[in-house]
């Protein structure tokens, strides 16, 4: 497994170059970025030798269209994506991930119609450049009667619904927290097939009950109450070998400079991936 960021709780990064250098200066082995906004300043040839010289991969990139609302969000986003993925594969990235929320205002029969229609065409877009797409259950209880009509947010309804979707390139974007307020276990990890997996967060919660972990209350990892080794382990045990990115979601921004949290994260992923064994 790839050791990875992503932007996510390392404070004011100013650019992605900046985010890949400090990758690879601290054993980080990919990161989780934009091909296309690096080749459009770099260029091609340039893009791949600043990750080459840094030692690092591009692990994802975030789906860059808006599936959630209205047609013409979603068609518009579609350009975008054509784009990125062209992008993303010529610098050797196959990971485009997305989160479901666990709620919407819709009515959730009609938002399952479209959503699943929506997806299956982005799937089909990524799947032209030998991309897969990640799709991330989420798992925090206050999301889930956020808005008004419960939707997705477990494990088992997700690979329902990639099995509906139908595209042999959709996966899961696993991420621990959701895998720790969902309450799941090693043996659900240890269920998986490694190419239902798509791509990896890691992160951790802080003591206090469940039902209470709010999602933009994620720590680094080895700071908390999630079994971080064994759900490594379980990773591994499988067959998982793509990218475990940290992100950490947090209510207010950090006080420490990038090159810090990026410290402060090495040792929390040295501290769980050896106690792993990894």
């Amino acid at each position: 497994m790839l050791r990875g960021l992503t932007g996510a709780g390392l404070g004011r990064i100013e650019s992605d170059e900046r985010l890949i250098e400090l990758a690879g200066a601290n054993g980080f082995q990919a990161v989780d970025i934009d091909a296309y906004s690096l080749i459009e300043r770099h260029g091609l040839e340039k893009a791949r030798e600043l990750l080459a010289s840094n030692g690092v991969v591009i692990g994802s990139f975030g789906l860059p269209v808006e599936w959630r609302t209205t047609e013409e969000a979603f068609l518009e986003g579609l350009e975008k994506l054509a784009r990125s993925a062209a992008a993303a594969a010529a610098l050797g990235c196959t990971s485009c991930c997305t989160y479901i929320l666990p709620s919407t205002d819709l009515k959730a029969a009609r938002f399952m119609a479209l959503a699943t229609r929506r997806l299956r065409t982005c799937a089909q877009i990524l799947g032209a450049y030998g991309i897969r797409l990640g799709l991330e259950f989420v798992g925090p209880h206050h999301l889930r009667t956020r808005w008004a009509n419960p939707f997705i947010w477990t494990l088992e309804e997700t690979l329902e619904w990639i099995d509906t979707i139908g595209e042999s390139n959709v996966g899961l974007l696993f991420d621990a927290y959701h895998w720790y307020t969902n309450e799941l276990a090693i043996s659900d990890i240890e269920a998986l097939r490694p190419d239902q997996i798509v791509h990896v967060h890691i992160n951790d919660a802080p003591d206090v009950p469940v039902g209470e972990a709010l999602d933009n209350g994620r720590i680094y990892p080895g700071e908390g109450v999630i079994d971080l080794e064994g759900f490594l382990r379980a990773l591994a045990k499988i067959g998982y070998k793509g990218a475990v990115s940290q992100e950490i979601l947090t209510a207010e921004a950090p006080n420490e400079t990038p090159e810090e949290l990026v410290k402060r994260s090495k040792s929390g992923f040295d501290k769980v991936f050896g106690a792993a064994g990894l």
